[in-house]
């Protein structure tokens, strides 16, 4: 046999949540997770994945099923080398029980659980009797034996259980003992909490609810939950658990996982520390969600989700006016908590629907200070309205927005001083772009012409599509003057045909993003423009991310 493990030496610099292990925060986003479409983690990402977890702060992070898949082996293997050094969190392997007919002690799958070197071990068992039987094609006796035999074996080695009773709602819907019996042949033979799953995410939160309390009175173990999404209910549903006594919680990062997905850990743990009380991980972690919900995205080549809970870039955004309105007396009137507190910030959004406050609370989160200036605040609401009307929208281009306001309050002033308003720091004569196909090599070539500096200068260049050379002229001929734009870089480019339009002449609203190359996590910018000749809405958003970086020439006497 296997010897067993010394009993683990927690660390002083050990970061723990103030319950201890009174609750868990299991994740299981490199094993249940990994298995949403499209998702594929190398041995390196899981690493990376696993490490960010443990930045967080979870409890327990189950690292894929060893033995079952090579990935997964070596993830383990590379881990206990010394790549995977957690400060937190417990490395868990996960597997099944022992096949009917066969000695714990003799399963390969068993003993592939046991040289992963995992301290905490968990064990998927069927607790629904049709699948026992039509699927395990087994008895319901042999299955009893087969969950005891496997986490005996793995205790007497040293190591931590965890039963995961698959199917178990469904199972307890058509026998509401058997569960229990399952549940009760691990907790005899030594695991330490009983996981109740609704593998196939059919139930809702009242159900989940009725059927954890009903186990915990009939019971008398440690129970665990862990929800699928089919019904939309799976954060809910895991609440509810909590709530009706559950103090183990299975979740993936950004509810990543098989169809509909599974139970998100950043709401999950959001609800259950600023909703019910339950400080579930370590002091100060909770500002690390959106951070690392980010990172674990990027890392499973998937955009963040704009709108998730807490975590999501529009969490707290605000477009309505009337909630601008009472956000200006009190940022609390319309949010349901401080968004710091989970690492996240307040946006308001600039569209038609936009009023006063709106435009002074996002041009005071702009930088710029719109106190005082009534008149200036009405005109930038109605030039808003009009544009938004025309097929412009600042929702996403806060850098063309604040452009805007610049622009108005420059006029104001020169107005009101009897100057010619300020000038921008460069204006275009006129462009022009070639594109030629020339035995299958595509190539395109533009002109600009602009004034700057008090001279015209005329540029021209090559790219590999419209845009890029009119970028690329664009910057030769400013460059000389700026050379701050050497710097700048176009990151993203988006095109999307305005709703109400059809056809090759539609009109078209361009975003572009673009950063500061060299700066550190450069900061970055996203302009706007809208033509039905899509150069030209390009061309706007263009000059506009240039602008954006350069400073504004002061209105001068005649």
């Amino acid at each position: 046999m296997t010897a067993p493990i010394a009993p683990p030496v927690r660390s002083a610099l050990r970061r723990t949540s103030p319950l201890g292990d009174a609750f868990h925060v299991f994740d299981t986003t490199l094993r249940d997770g990994a298995q949403r479409e499209g998702i594929t983690y190398s041995v390196a990402d899981k690493i990376a994945v696993a490490t960010l977890l443990d930045e967080l702060g979870v409890g327990f992070i189950e690292g894929g099923w060893p033995g079952a898949m090579p990935k997964d082996t070596e993830f383990f293997a590379r881990a206990a080398a010394g790549e995977l050094a957690l400060t937190t969190a417990k490395l868990v392997a996960f597997g099944a029980t022992r096949k009917a007919g066969v000695r714990a002690d003799a399963d390969p799958q068993v003993r592939a659980l046991l040289d992963s070197g995992a301290e905490v071990i968990t064990l998927v068992a069927k607790s629904d009797v049709r699948h026992v039987e039509r699927a395990l094609r087994t008895t319901l006796d042999e299955n009893l034996a087969m969950v005891a035999d496997t986490v005996r074996l793995l205790v007497d080695e040293g190591r931590r259980v965890f039963l995961d009773c698959e199917h178990f709602f469904d199972g307890y819907a058509a026998d509401r003992d058997y569960g229990l019996r399952v549940a009760e042949a691990a907790v005899t033979a030594g695991a330490d909490v009983v996981v109740l799953c609704d593998t196939n995410g059919g139930m809702l939160p009242m159900g989940v609810a009725e059927v954890v309390r009903d186990v915990a009175a009939r019971g008398g173990f440690r129970i665990g939950i862990h929800c699928q999404d089919d019904t939309g209910c799976a954060v809910a549903n895991t609440v509810a658990a909590v709530q009706a006594g559950a103090t183990h919680v299975q979740c993936t990062a950004n509810g990543y996982g098989e169809r509909a997905g599974n139970a998100d850990l950043f709401a999950v743990v959001g609800n259950l520390t600023t909703k019910m009380n339950l400080p579930v991980l370590p002091d100060g972690a909770l500002a690390e969600m959106m951070r690392v919900s980010h990172a674990l995205a990027e890392l499973a080549n998937i955009a963040p989700n704009t709108h998730q809970a807490y975590v999501g870039s529009s969490a707290f955004s605000h477009k309505a006016g009337l909630h601008a309105s009472a956000i200006k007396v009190d940022p609390d009137l319309y949010n349901h908590l401080d968004p710091t507190r989970v690492g996240n910030d307040m946006h308001i959004l600039i569209t038609e629907m936009a009023g006063r406050a709106s435009v002074e609370l996002k041009a005071k989160e702009l930088g710029v200070d719109l106190a005082g200036r009534p008149e200036a605040v009405g005109r930038i609401v109605e030039a808003v309205k009009e544009r938004e009307a025309a097929g412009w929208s600042y929702e996403a281009a806060d850098a063309s927005f604040e452009l805007l306001i610049r622009d108005e309050l420059a006029t104001a002033d020169a107005n009101a001083a009897g100057l010619p308003p300020a000038a921008r720091p460069f204006t275009l004569e006129s462009y022009r772009v070639i594109v030629e196909n020339s035995g299958g090599s595509v190539n395109s070539e533009a002109t600009v012409k602009v004034h700057v500096g008090g001279r015209r200068i005329i540029a021209t260049a090559e790219g590999n599509g419209p845009v890029n050379a009119l970028d690329s002229a664009l910057r030769s001929a400013v460059a000389d003057q700026y050379p701050e734009l050497n710097e700048v870089e176009l990151i993203d480019y988006k095109v999307r045909i305005l709703a109400g339009h059809a056809g090759t002449d539609s009109i078209t609203r361009v975003l572009v993003t673009s950063a500061t190359v060299g700066a550190p996590g450069p900061e970055e910018w996203t302009t706007v423009g809208v033509h039905a000749n899509v150069v030209e809405a390009s061309w706007q958003a263009l000059v506009d991310a240039l602008v954006y970086v350069l400073p504004t020439t002061p209105a001068t006497g005649p």
